[in-house]
């Protein structure tokens, strides 16, 4: 295991490092200390490298993600894991706003709350979130999950197209088209795995799910006061 003290020797030098073992892994386990709320920390990567930052980071952690898997062990920035491909991100505390915005594949945990936006436009990534979630989170989300063990705020999955929201508590508001829906056993059985993977002792039948209505997928002057 390779310890890359951030403070010391910066981050252009820590993410050009990540970066190269897509080429040729000749160090497959990472320890990053003193990240003092720095941006960018470990963007880009794309080999199945274990990276672990000792503290919290700010803007874009694990953005652009593939293969690696990585553990923060504090909190994080707006965009963790913005244009995430694959891999895992394991957030130990909170996440700011935009948590896996456009997110195309892999795994983002979030072991305390995510604030306003989880999971916008969120294209195929997972998102499972033990604490809560703000406000217009899942916003035009078009595929993946979205899975909260807490409460959700105003405007939950507003114009979201076939992502499917799991929220194990309270629902401040609805978004536009969407609305709740049956939870069936291959519902059951993604949950359980997701939660699984994200250490959640949460039981999969507490969740109630959402979806799309699917009413704004066309343009209808009728209903313009919807869009």
């Amino acid at each position: 295991m390779l310890s890359y003290d951030l403070a010391a020797e910066g981050l252009r030098g820590l993410n050009e490092a990540l970066q190269a073992q897509s080429a040729d892994i000749n160090q497959a386990h990472w320890d990053v200390i003193n990240p003092k709320g720095s941006h960018a920390i470990a963007v880009g990567l794309d080999a199945p490298i274990d990276v672990t930052v000792h503290g919290s980071t700010g803007y874009y952690c694990g953005g652009m993600n593939k293969q690696a898997n990585i553990r923060v062990k504090g909190s994080v920035g707006p965009g963790v894991c913005e244009n995430m491909m694959s891999g895992k991100v394991v957030i130990e505390g909170d996440a700011s706003q935009y948590a896996g915005a456009t997110g195309h594949g892999g795994l983002l945990v979030i072991k305390g709350n995510a604030s306003s936006r989880c999971g916008i436009s969120m294209k195929g990534i997972n998102i499972v979130v033990h604490g809560n979630i703000g406000h217009m989170s899942a916003f035009m989300a078009q595929a993946g999950n979205l899975v909260v063990c807490g409460d959700a705020g105003d405007a939950l999955g507003d114009s979201l197209y076939e992502a499917h929201l799991f929220v194990r508590g309270s629902v401040k508001s609805l978004g536009a088209d969407c609305v709740e829906k049956e939870i069936r056993p291959e519902h059951i059985a993604v949950l359980s795995d997701l939660l699984a993977q994200a250490e959640s002792d949460a039981k999969p039948k507490e969740f109630k799910r959402y979806g799309s209505a699917r009413k704004l997928y066309n343009f209808d002057v009728d209903s313009n006061t919807s869009y």
